[in-house]
């Protein structure tokens, strides 16, 4: 994985850029000691390291505008960075940029529940956008695995999903308005509080644009009012085709439960000695979960558990409980942390059609043999958002190259069947390479011609997304 080299005449500078930065912020919030900075030298892909020329903390719309204002007069390029917990290498800086983290700004706003509204900072972290609203019965519905972490700010670059997103959407389904910091300073606004927005759907083109196009600093995002109750099944099978075939029957029945999640036996096997929620020792496992009245919940279920009968599973396990809800979900929430404990891995997001799943699961542990590497699958079968986990060990010359190769094949496959590269977590640097598998070059013209409009100078995240030899002369100037 390239990046391109360092400006010279940034890194000559770098003690006026500091100095200019120090003079709009506190001096808490400017990190320029080279031995600071490696806090921020990578992001949750952890392969690729580059400390940053500085980074900056501001805590206000103004703070970001003014930032902004000065690293666009002196041609520094900025990586926005949210809470780091980027798997693409989306927050990736390289030595003559400066990291504008925006984690100090993480307040509520405005509450509305009349109007089902929540507007926050966008440093606030997912999981506490829920606990400001649940005490008065509703909920923020998008869920990434790293809920507890990461930042609405990444949620937005990266249109971040979850395991319950299958019923009530990603990001962009629930994102009504944002406030943005163009490169130059300006501040704008986009969208608002209510369905929406006259003119162009611009809210939709911020939505996953992975900071290339502004630093959005507040975000109006919608609230639900929580279900009536929810109860998750799990079902083990004998391979991992059949479960795949099963989630794809379920789909087809016109079923719509509020998750669909599925794990196999690596998986399985590192959760149960991480979490020890009880789990069958089973090629294959899915979590099941619907939600509404008590008698909506038996019917749903009642369809449910009738096609998995029919793919002769080896444990039906209907949870009767609050507890033994927790425990089915227990060891899908302890996955990537308990597969963190036993190996190096690099976790994949490619999406597929949901009929292709057998298919794309047998074609991935054969590429997978192939490669000499294993592979552990958990993901949102739902809809299709695949997770491979492939385990290597980065202290082993050559794996991390044999990891990547391994990677790229995966990805192509997914294109190759009607999918895409990412669901969820973004192209960043990860996938950078692979666009022109998806896109023909007029489609990648296009859209660098959008950041061309709100970052004529490309200085927001510009090694990210787009292959380099398609980027070079615009980021070159």
């Amino acid at each position: 994985m390239l990046m391109p080299p360092p400006d010279k005449a940034v890194l000559a500078r770098k003690a006026r850029i500091v100095e200019r930065l120090l003079a709009v912020l506190p001096s808490d919030a400017v990190i320029h000691d080279e031995a600071e900075t490696r806090a921020y030298e990578c992001d949750a892909l952890t392969a690729y390291r580059c400390p940053p020329l500085a980074a900056v903390l501001p805590r206000s719309t103004a703070e970001v505008s003014a930032v902004l204002r000065i690293c666009h007069e002196e041609r520094v390029p900025v990586v926005p960075r949210g809470s780091g917990t980027s798997l693409a290498g989306g927050a990736l800086p390289t030595a003559d940029c400066v990291i504008l983290g925006v984690a100090r700004m993480n307040r509520v706003l405005e509450t509305d529940y009349a109007n089902r509204f929540i507007r926050v900072e966008t440093g606030r972290t997912n999981l506490s956008v829920t606990g400001a609203v649940e005490v008065d019965g509703f909920f923020y519905a998008p869920d990434p695995s790293s809920q507890l972490a990461c930042a609405i700010a990444g949620n937005i670059a990266m249109n971040s999903g979850g395991a319950h997103c299958l019923k009530y959407g990603v990001t962009t389904n629930n994102l009504l308005g944002v406030t943005m910091v163009l490169m130059d300073g300006t501040v704008v606004e986009i969208g608002g509080a209510h369905l929406d927005a006259p003119g162009l759907d611009l809210l939709g083109v911020i939505c996953g644009s992975e900071g290339q196009l502004g630093v959005v600093t507040e975000a109006t995002l919608r609230i639900l009012p929580k279900p009536e109750g929810a109860r998750p099944v799990l079902m083990g099978f004998g391979s991992n085709e059949v479960a795949g075939a099963c989630v794809s029957d379920i789909i087809r029945a016109g079923i719509l439960p509020v998750a669909i999640e599925f794990m196999d036996r690596p998986c399985i096997r590192a959760t149960e000695a991480f979490a020890r929620a009880g789990y069958p020792d089973c090629e294959a496992l899915l979590i099941v979960e619907v939600e509404g009245s008590p008698a909506e919940i038996d019917d749903q279920l009642a369809r449910i558990l009738e096609i998995a009968r029919r793919h002769d599973p080896v444990e039906l396990r209907e949870s009767r409980s609050e507890e033994e809800s927790r425990r089915i979900w227990l060891g899908r929430k302890s996955a990537f942390g308990a597969m963190g404990q036993i190996n190096d891995y690099m976790c994949l997001d490619g999406t597929i059609p949901v009929t292709e799943l057998p298919r794309v699961l047998r074609r991935i542990g054969e590429l997978a043999a192939e490669a000499g590497l294993e592979v552990a699958n958990v993901f949102h079968a739902g809809d299709g958002n695949m997770h491979p986990l492939i385990l290597f060990d980065a202290n082993r010359p050559g794996d991390l190259e044999r990891c990547e190769r391994l990677g790229a094949e995966i990805l192509k496959l997914c294109v190759e069947v009607g999918g895409c590269l990412t669901g969820e977590h973004g192209v960043g640097v990860e996938k950078r390479d692979l666009m022109g598998v998806q896109f023909a070059p007029a489609d990648l013209e296009a859209q660098m011609r959008v950041k061309d409009v709100f970052d004529p100078r490309w200085l927001l995240n510009p090694a990210k997304v787009f292959p380099l030899d398609a980027s070079g002369d615009r980021r070159a100037g």
